[in-house]
């Protein structure tokens, strides 16, 4: 029953005329309310709007017909000229994958041809990753045959055609050899995994993922702090988009848009995930040779992870690198800690030494007790360092400060 012919039911009602008759005012104003709804009511419905190109939307997607919906689609392929900021973006295209794979700490990363990289960003509904948020619009690049960037972008116009979107999805992480992101390991990508359950389509193709927000913050997070993809692009890439969206207020501009219809609200939105993309692919062809743009403090960051990950030959490159463009006292240390894992227990012991005569560190003090004690057999010269303090438990400087004092006595009588 429509709202229309509730309304004339109620009117037909003998209570309403008993309640008018008993309250006159109530009657007036009840009476005068019906008389506008039915005014409202009556009114003809608004105009169609015309049709629209079946083949184009208002923004630059076109139209394809699949068998499991519409598919809006964008293509783009950038020139090879193209930079984020002073980094080329199809310096991806040759990124070492032996080095990103150090930096990822993942060494299934190591056999993957980067040319057959998929970047990969979302724009979504909300914050989660459950049954009721949407990925509504994917952005995806890889390289093509002429080694070009091809940035390829899926709009979700209507809630029906979501399984079109996610089926493209999975034909292009099937035909990719690793996927890129910025968070996408713990965002991007099980989200799409639930909503190709939902859909009720096959699992996602499984591929190594390189998620650029752990390399960043391993190397970009000391100087940085918060490792924000539009911070990566002004501090690291030297670029600035200008006006942006925040995302913040993506979710409701897709609100809008289901409600009325106005494709121009998500204008802004599509170009935010469009360089989002470009800015994935330029990182990953900085990351691939970092050695020459990177800030003196991110090569520290850097070298600490190539050591970490085994790598003691690059992680001391750049260490040595970053002490020639001024990291300071700091690189002294870390290249240090290097030359200490590689065994070489003199030049770790000048590192620290050169440390200490710039910098306090109580860990720094700790290895040079161990080193004065077990290298130079200097316990005299072990026990200073214990005493200005190596940030060892009580218990932990009392046990070495007896062994220390013990060998001391004995090197004197």
């Amino acid at each position: 029953m429509s709202f229309k012919d509730k309304l004339e039911r109620l009117r037909a009602q003998p209570g309403a005329a008993r309640e008018s008759s008993a309250n006159p005012e109530r009657g007036d104003v009840l009476a005068a309310l019906r008389r506008k709804m039915a005014e409202i009511l009556d009114q003809p419905p608004p105009a169609p709007r015309p049709p629209a190109d079946p083949s184009r939307t208002a923004l630059p997607f076109t139209r394809e017909a699949t068998a499991s919906g519409m598919l809006h689609r964008r293509r783009v392929v950038l020139p090879r000229s193209f930079h984020v900021g002073r980094v080329p973006v199809d310096a991806a295209f040759s990124a070492a994958p032996e080095l990103l794979a150090l930096l990822a700490l993942d060494v299934s990363l190591g056999a993957c041809r980067t040319p057959r990289a998929l970047f990969l960003d979302t724009e979504t509904t909300g914050l989660g990753s459950g049954g009721g948020v949407w990925a509504f619009l994917v952005g995806m690049a890889a390289f093509d045959a002429e080694g070009r960037l091809e940035v390829e972008q899926l709009l979700l116009q209507s809630p029906a055609d979501e399984p079109a979107l996610v089926e493209r999805v999975a034909q292009r992480v099937a035909a990719a050899d690793f996927v890129v992101s910025y968070n996408g390991k713990t965002f991007d990508f099980p989200l799409l995994a639930t909503r190709a359950v939902m859909c009720r389509l096959p699992p996602l193709p499984v591929r190594p993922h390189l998620d650029l927000l752990h390399i960043a913050r391993r190397l970009h997070r000391e100087r940085l702090g918060a490792c924000r993809l539009v911070s990566l692009e002004s501090e690291v890439l030297g670029f600035v988009r200008g006006p942006d969206i925040e995302g913040g207020e993506i979710p409701a501009r897709y609100a809008h848009f289901l409600r009325t219809g106005d494709e121009e609200a998500l204008a802004s939105v599509v170009e935010h995930n469009a360089w989002d993309v470009a800015s994935m692919a330029a990182l990953v062809g900085l990351y691939g040779e970092p050695f020459d743009l990177l800030h003196p403090t991110d090569l520290l960051g850097m070298a600490r992870t190539l050591k970490r990950a085994g790598a003691l030959t690059e992680a001391e490159r750049a260490a040595d690198t970053a002490l020639d463009r001024g990291a300071g006292p700091a690189a002294l240390r870390v290249r240090g800690s290097i030359a200490k894992a590689r065994g070489e227990r003199a030049r770790a012991l000048a590192d620290f030494e050169a440390f200490s005569a710039e910098a306090s560190d109580p860990a720094v003090r700790l290895e040079l007790a161990k080193l004065y004690e077990h290298f130079l057999k200097l316990p005299s010269r072990a026990l200073e360092m214990l005493e200005q303090g190596t940030g060892e438990s009580p218990e932990a400087v009392a046990r070495r400060r007896s062994r220390l004092t013990r060998k001391a006595e004995r090197g004197r009588s």
